[in-house]
């Protein structure tokens, strides 16, 4: 039998799901897909995002002839053939371009991948490439510099994967719309949170459920448990995974990492994805952690990015490291807090301008209207000198919004801020 996944494969721009970054009426991809002015481009993103449903619709759209490879099972001498198929073609009565669509185009070589540069130039092959790897450094600069756009394909939104099943479990020709299959929201959207934004394993998993369910033909949280070998009892309620995030954060700013680790396992184990955890651990480095350990938000950036590039289940090391340093390290707030005081400020109360010998003096004019005029530039007075740098009601208060705490790093920041005045006031004795 078909898979589903296979059966509701996108046929047209209407069908298409996700990517609205840059694919969305309007959009110069969209136009250039409807006007049929398409050229080359690469995408690259995660399995199941639609990469290769685009490329199909476009190649539909052009109505252009189109062949499809994948560069893992196909090699040089294939490409070759299909180059000078193309060219008879191009040079010939029909006079067309050939759009030539290669999955996996990462698993080419330099030699295999420069073999196209000819046929690119002189217009023979249109081309789309498609790749999981980032194509900065899994493709060549040549082909990249001959095709005109790069789009990176993002996995789906929750709420994409629910449209997606819904447009499946109606649809009377490919999907399940003549069998009276029974479901409930909450249902489908634990299904499409446990998929990872993955459409193609959410759709196969719906087939799987449907095609084994028995005369009832109605999707539980049970059997999507079963189908996915996963527990959804944390996820049964869309605020779970809220709660859990909230857990995790706050464990972490009570220092407790084994609660943290605890919060982090459930939100891995409830089906969270990596971004989402990912997300909220680079806000804890730098709202709860800060200036008292100021290495915490390089360190975190460091696993997350680990962890999107080994993906779960190892992810969960990377991912684990992080949440147990910044429960571990020195906690300050006070970063975070000047900043909400700043914004608070502004939105309050009226701010008085900048004043004029911060302003930029580099332009004609600028003296004229007194920009840059008494200045002084601190490295001529040996790194620091005592000037006003806050707009002048706020400089009149003596506002703070900073106010650096004794914890960790940051108690030598205060030092540091502290030893200033103290030069100040030296100076400006008597």
């Amino acid at each position: 039998m078909i898979p589903l996944s296979t059966r509701m494969r996108p046929r047209s721009l209407d069908e298409f799901f996700g990517q609205e970054h840059f694919l969305y009426p309007g959009s110069l991809l969209y136009t250039a897909i409807e006007n049929r002015t398409f050229d080359s481009a690469v995408f690259f993103g995660p399995s199941g995002t639609g990469k290769t449903t685009l490329a199909r619709i476009v190649a539909e759209k052009m109505d252009a002839d189109f062949m499809e490879i994948n560069a893992s099972v196909t090699g040089t001498k294939e490409l070759k053939e299909i180059i000078a198929r193309s060219k008879d073609r191009f040079y010939g009565l029909e006079n067309k371009a050939t759009y030539l669509y290669v999955d996996e185009f990462h698993r080419w070589n330099k030699l295999q991948q420069d073999s196209l540069l000819k046929a690119l130039e002189d217009g023979v092959i249109r081309f789309i490439g498609s790749t999981t790897e980032n194509p900065y450094f899994s493709i060549n600069n040549a082909v990249l510099s001959r095709v005109r756009n790069i789009y990176e394909f993002k996995r789906l939104s929750t709420d994409n994967i629910v449209s997606v099943l819904k447009r499946a479990l109606t649809d009377r020709d490919r999907g399940f719309g003549a069998v009276d299959v029974k479901y409930d929201d909450d249902v489908l959207r634990i299904l499409a949170e446990m998929t990872g934004g993955d459409a193609r394993i959410a759709l196969d998993t719906l087939g799987f459920i449907v095609e084994n369910s028995g005369s009832e033909r109605k999707i539980t949280a049970e059997l999507v448990k079963e189908a996915m070998q996963r527990q959804t009892l944390l996820y049964d309620r869309s605020e779970d995974k809220y709660n859990l995030l909230s857990a995790l954060q706050k464990s972490v700013r009570g220092s407790d990492p084994d609660a943290a680790v605890h919060y982090l396992a459930r939100l891995i184990d409830g089906g969270g994805d990596i971004q989402m955890i990912g997300r909220r651990l680079l806000v804890m480095a730098s709202e709860d952690v800060g200036l008292a350990y100021p290495s915490a938000v390089s360190i975190v950036n460091s696993c997350v990015q680990a962890a999107l590039m080994v993906g779960l289940p190892e992810a969960r090391y990377n991912l684990s490291q992080a949440a147990v340093l910044l429960a571990s390290c020195p906690k300050s707030n006070a970063v975070s807090a000047a900043v909400d005081s700043a914004l608070s400020d502004l939105k309050s109360r009226k701010i008085d301008d900048v004043p004029a010998h911060l302003c930029d003096s580099h332009y004609s004019g600028a003296k004229s209207r007194g920009h840059g005029i008494g200045y002084k530039y601190p490295h001529a007075y040996g790194g620091y000198v005592k000037q006003q740098y806050l707009p002048d009601n706020l400089y009149r208060e003596g506002k703070r919004y900073y106010n650096p705490t004794d914890n960790g790093s940051e108690s030598s920041f205060k030092k540091f801020l502290e030893g200033l005045e103290m030069i100040y006031e030296r100076d400006n004795k008597g």
